[in-house]
């Protein structure tokens, strides 16, 4: 359980608290606070350390690592893609405390906001004892252990290229069994994510669909899974490649 709480004033003050193997970072509270069983002695509230805020230079969107989900859905320099899955992230309650670097750092396998991220190719910033490190999201996803120690001070991604999203549920609101989300670059080459196929929100090729071996659960088999990541895959990449997105 917590015992101690931190709101340092600068970076440097928070690495130096979370050194403390017991320490761990508060964003929004949404996780920590609502796992009393693994809670760590010493949280480090992050909300004074100025790690908020969106910033665009047109071509790239800079999202700072306290931005609340509920600030990116409202920020209309955003791509609409962006806003439309942190919006279906979690409920307004939720998104008014939830931040854009605590959804990273939690790494939910099911996230479509974190999908989101990756479609943009988005690169982490990463302040540590040793300096600041960017770091692909994609990276970070397969090896977390980059955060140990570490804070998310921010999050950059490109907004160019058409995009589009389709997902299976078992209702309209429920999270979904399978994601697909797709952006068509500036090669004409579609980019495909999904969730609900593998133990994170991950990058795939609508031609080795066979190579997934998706988590089964009481929603769907792995072989319904994968067959619902080639049919939402091969509807986005219609839409894309066909203007319609």
């Amino acid at each position: 359980m917590i015992q101690t709480y931190a709101r340092p004033a600068t970076l440097q003050e928070a690495l130096d608290l979370l050194a403390d193997p017991h320490a761990a970072v508060l964003a929004g509270g949404t996780d920590l606070n609502g796992d009393a069983a693994g809670a760590p002695k010493i949280a480090v509230d992050l909300q004074d350390l100025g790690l908020s805020g969106i910033d665009t230079d047109g071509s790239t969107l800079r999202i700072g690592a306290m931005t609340t989900l509920q600030d990116l859905v409202d920020a209309t320099d955003a791509p609409s893609l962006l806003r439309e899955l942190a919006h279906r992230e979690a409920p307004s309650t939720i998104r008014n405390a939830a931040t854009v670097g605590g959804t990273i750092g939690s790494s939910d396998p099911e996230s479509e906001l974190l999908a989101g991220l990756l479609l943009f190719d988005a690169a982490v910033a990463l302040a540590t004892a040793t300096g600041s490190a960017e770091v692909r999201l994609d990276d970070l996803l397969d090896d977390p252990t980059a955060l140990v120690g570490s804070i998310i001070t921010s999050v950059t991604l490109s907004t160019s290229g058409a995009t589009a999203a389709d997902r299976t549920g078992r209702t309209p609101m429920d999270r979904p069994i399978v994601m697909v989300a797709g952006r068509l670059a500036s090669d004409g080459i579609a980019r495909l994510v999904a969730t609900g196929v593998a133990s994170r929100p991950v990058v795939i090729d609508p031609n080795r669909m066979d190579d997934l071996e998706p988590p089964a659960d009481f929603r769907g088999s792995s072989e319904y899974r994968r067959h619902l990541a080639g049919v939402l895959a091969d509807r986005i990449v219609e839409r894309l490649e066909g203007g319609r997105a």
